[in-house]
């Protein structure tokens, strides 16, 4: 077995002494750190391979914290000036995942770069950890790549903030392949729009 392998069987069993102690030691440090930092390299070099990185010019490593449980709508002291039914302040579900988030806030502050993919590193009772791939798609390292130049094309501006990244698509219920699938396949608002649009054709 190679090293990598090695790897990917320590972080499968998370509550091992050894990744618990490598976690309480990591979160500490990760929680001195400001939100978003680049990383100098990858936490868990055998997943970030899978997901797409090279340690090559023109990928980052970015590492960005976010609050677990539910997000708190940002309303000033807490009031909303409407409908009772609308009061609702710390109870609210987030419809996306968590991951998503993660690589929402490190997309806007790092405008010039690509989100590529992202992975869980770390959690403590108040923080998920996550590093997100980033590719610098000016480098000419990555433009003349053909395996990581497809993002280099305009159309994967921000893909991470329209659900187009592994984690986005997982938020709009696209791993579902089966029954129940059709519903929700291109994007449920196309599906709601097609089911509740009446249309006449001139000549039926």
């Amino acid at each position: 077995m190679g090293a990598f392998k090695y790897l990917s069987e320590l972080w499968r069993k998370k509550q091992s002494d050894t990744l618990c102690f490598l976690m309480r030691v990591r979160t500490w440090e990760y929680r001195q750190l400001p939100v978003i930092h680049r990383a100098t390299k990858p936490t868990r070099p055998d997943k970030a391979r899978n997901l797409g990185y090279k340690a090559k010019q023109g990928f980052v490593i970015y590492r960005v914290r976010v609050k677990r449980g539910s997000r708190k709508k940002p309303l000033s002291k807490g009031i909303n000036y409407g409908k009772p039914r609308n009061c609702g302040i710390n109870k609210n579900k987030w419809r996306r995942n968590h991951r998503s988030k993660a690589e929402e806030r490190v997309g806007r502050a790092c405008g010039g770069l690509r989100v590529l993919n992202s992975y869980w590193i770390a959690q403590d009772s108040v923080y998920k950890y996550y590093e997100v791939i980033m590719v610098d798609t000016h480098h000419k390292a990555i433009r003349t790549d053909a395996r990581i130049n497809w993002l280099c094309n305009p159309v994967h501006k921000h893909r991470e903030l329209r659900g187009l990244t592994s984690a986005g698509r997982a938020g709009r219920g696209l791993r579902v392949r089966n029954y129940g699938a059709s519903k929700i396949r291109p994007s449920k608002r196309a599906v709601w729009k097609k089911n509740n649009t009446l249309s006449l054709r001139r000549y039926r």
